[in-house]
């Protein structure tokens, strides 16, 4: 991450993954780097990205999931020019219920049908 110019950040949220950008690792963060989660909000810890961004150790932040959904009114990140926040949606393109709606009418419908295993199954002991 010391050579990252854009840090993505998207993997699901497990037990593993639960505060893994913290303090230490934002702390090897350059100073122009950016990061963008479009995961889920407990991996990163919020009260250290709020620290590393008020006091110029980040660049800026890109974030459509907090640690609390929705993000309170009296969180600081509402109030940062260099943080830009979304509600939650960053999959919700134009085309995404019609492509949504065709991949269970195309694929996984008939797989249902036919007792055959499913497309993107859920895995929940893995937590995703």
């Amino acid at each position: 991450m010391a050579e990252s110019d854009y840090i993505l950040i998207s993997t699901p949220l497990t037990e593993q993954t639960r505060g893994m950008i913290s303090k230490d690792v934002l702390s090897h963060c350059k100073q122009s780097a950016v990061i963008i989660n479009v995961g889920r909000g407990p991996i990163i810890d919020e009260d250290s990205l709020i620290e590393a961004l008020s006091t110029g150790k980040l660049k800026g932040a890109g974030l459509d999931v907090m640690t609390v959904e929705p993000l309170p009114k009296t969180s600081p990140l509402w109030k940062m020019d260099n943080v830009l926040l979304s509600p939650h949606n960053m999959d919700m393109t134009l085309t995404f219920m019609k492509e949504s709606t065709e991949f269970f009418i195309k694929e996984n419908l008939p797989r249902y049908l036919r007792g055959m295993d499913l497309l993107n199954p859920v895995d929940k002991s893995a937590g995703y």
